[in-house]
């Protein structure tokens, strides 16, 4: 259990995906120490049980499973105990740079269902509990590649479109009823995600503007003190914003 009973969320229960590593793990963490109840989900169990035997005084409460599917959906409802303050939605996969010609329908439909299905079934799946409460916090993680269409394949880069679509969507059905959605919009940061070119084309192409543009590799620490600003009640005016976190990328 978390000693903090005075920090931000406090009395609080959050759900983060993606929470067994890089910016969903410092999220997780970020939330447990400022005294949330964190459902962490991830897919790998090993990464779970590492984060928790790491940090055995906070109050994390883990869920393995694929958040894609409606059973592990369930299984992370479940956990809550029928409450739920805050979701960090920041599980995601790249596509290996493909561009247009040359991307899988394998490819697309894993990304699109792991990047934006799986975010919409579990806000779904939340906002009967913030909605009862009359609040409530989401953040989804987005991407430079929301923003634009030069820092990713054509799988990803529709796929963070279509997060920030949601994000906005949401808000505005929900903000007048207390609960706030917003995302947050990395640009390069240092994580286990596959990052790696898988197209000669896309090599050629984005690898000039990247290396041009890309300004600085953040930390997932740094990403973590946006999301959590976002869900906490510090950003309580704040809803349908997607927040660029990307050392000035995005004004370039």
């Amino acid at each position: 259990m978390s000693s903090n009973g005075t920090g931000r969320f406090a009395g609080k229960t959050a759900i983060v995906t993606g929470a067994g590593s890089g910016i969903g793990k410092s999220t997780a963490l970020r939330l447990a120490e400022e005294g949330a109840r964190v459902i962490a989900s991830d897919i790998s169990p090993e990464r779970l049980t590492a984060l928790t035997d790491e940090h055995p005084d906070l109050d994390i409460v883990t869920v393995a499973g694929d958040i894609s599917s409606e059973d592990a959906i369930a299984e992370v409802i479940a956990a809550t105990g029928g409450r739920v303050e805050a979701l960090a939605n920041v599980a995601g996969i790249m596509d290996g740079f493909l561009p247009p010609a040359e991307v899988d329908d394998a490819t697309w439909d894993r990304v699109f269902l792991i990047n934006v299905t799986a975010i919409m079934r579990l806000t779904r799946a939340v906002l009967p509990l913030m909605l009862e409460a009359g609040s409530g916090s989401i953040v989804n993680v987005a991407s430079e590649a929301g923003l634009r269409g030069s820092t990713a394949g054509a799988a990803y880069t529709a796929s963070k479109h279509a997060v920030i679509g949601l994000t906005k969507s949401t808000s505005v059905f929900y903000a007048p009823n207390g609960v706030r959605t917003n995302a947050v919009a990395p640009g390069a940061v240092a994580t286990n995600v596959d990052g790696s070119f898988k197209s000669q084309l896309a090599g050629e192409r984005l690898g000039p503007i990247m290396q041009t543009n890309v300004g600085s590799v953040a930390q997932p620490e740094q990403l973590a003190a946006a999301i959590t600003w976002l869900l906490s009640d510090d950003s309580a005016n704040i809803s349908g914003v997607v927040l660029a976190s990307d050392g000035g990328w995005s004004a370039i």
